[in-house]
């Protein structure tokens, strides 16, 4: 099968986004492995090894710890960036430095693509194992 082209894929090597690796490849996408060291306790070598396992063509790991703080975890704290007017911003503010280099290595590597891995929101609606899929805020 020939591929469908490139896919720099925001990987942590958990399950969710090892789950999409494979089946962005059962799909004819060659996948770009993308971890970001935003500061975080990981063992960046083992879900390197794990990702080139499940048939990333590449891997790139890079430590943006200083600009994630300097470009982004500051300039929340300054405005008070609040998530559902309530909660500090918490990991959401790694997602544009995240993507940011994802395009970066697009760009690098003439990948057509970039995907994530984030799971979407889900909301418990108070009945046993009933859940709704929740859409972004404007997008009703």
């Amino acid at each position: 099968m020939s591929s469908k082209g490139s896919v720099v894929l925001a990987y942590s090597g958990g399950l969710d986004t090892s789950c999409i690796l494979v089946w962005l490849k059962e799909q004819g996408y060659d996948v770009i492995a993308y971890l970001a060291n935003i500061g975080q306790k990981e063992d960046f070598e083992e879900a390197r090894k794990k990702a080139l396992k499940l048939g990333a063509k590449k891997v790139f790991i890079e430590d943006v710890s200083r600009e994630f703080v300097e470009e982004f975890i500051w300039p929340a704290i300054q405005s008070s960036a609040l998530y559902e007017d309530r909660y500090l911003l918490g990991t959401s503010l790694a997602r544009p430095c995240i993507a940011r280099k994802q395009v970066e290595i697009a760009q690098r590597e003439g990948a057509k693509y970039v995907s994530h891995g984030a799971t979407g929101k889900v909301r418990h609606l108070g009945r046993a194992g009933q859940r709704e899929m929740r859409r972004g805020v404007g997008r009703r």
